[in-house]
């Protein structure tokens, strides 16, 4: 299979999509923490949405991202790929949490505040896939998602929950 910007997926795949879309596997022991800010010198991949458009802001209140910059965007230094703007539910939340990442406890130290139903937050590509594998995945805005995140999840899985769209 082969996903937008030309890269293909790993020969090792998971489970089928309902519409016949192989999702790659998701290693369930690798749990990637919310990180600090990266150096300011981390060159920013291109900030272009999955239609190859300007990225919108996913969310500044709380402020999301892996640059804390309000965006899903990403840099070679983002090891998570920070780059699906969902909004999030109780059912994902806790879904997260028993897979090891706790997404709804402060860590001020990480100038994370904790989340709540409703937030929008840039979630970890390969974390949306492992939700969407299991049947909790959130709703993405679409026009917030970063083009790296076709890397991981294709284009048609992600329209089907697409928040943003009519």
């Amino acid at each position: 299979l082969t996903l937008g910007g030309g890269s293909s997926m790993p020969t090792e795949v998971g489970d089928i999509g309902d519409s016949g879309t192989r999702l790659p596997r998701i290693a369930r022991s690798i749990i990637i923490p919310v990180s600090t800010r990266p150096a300011p010198e981390s060159p920013m991949d291109r900030s272009v949405n999955v239609f190859g458009e300007p990225l919108e802001d996913c969310n500044q209140d709380p402020v999301t991202g892996f640059f804390r910059d309000g965006c899903c965007n990403t840099s070679d230094q983002d090891l998570g790929s920070h780059t699906v703007c969902v909004r999030v539910t109780k059912e994902f939340l806790e879904f997260s949490a028993s897979r090891g990442n706790d997404l709804s406890t402060p860590h001020p130290e990480f100038e994370f505040p904790g989340l709540k139903p409703g937030d929008r937050w840039c979630l970890c590509a390969a974390r949306w896939a492992e939700a969407y594998q299991h049947g909790m995945a959130p709703r993405v805005m679409l026009k917030s998602t970063h083009a790296r995140a076709l890397e991981v999840v294709p284009l048609s899985v992600l329209r089907k929950y697409a928040a943003d769209l009519n």
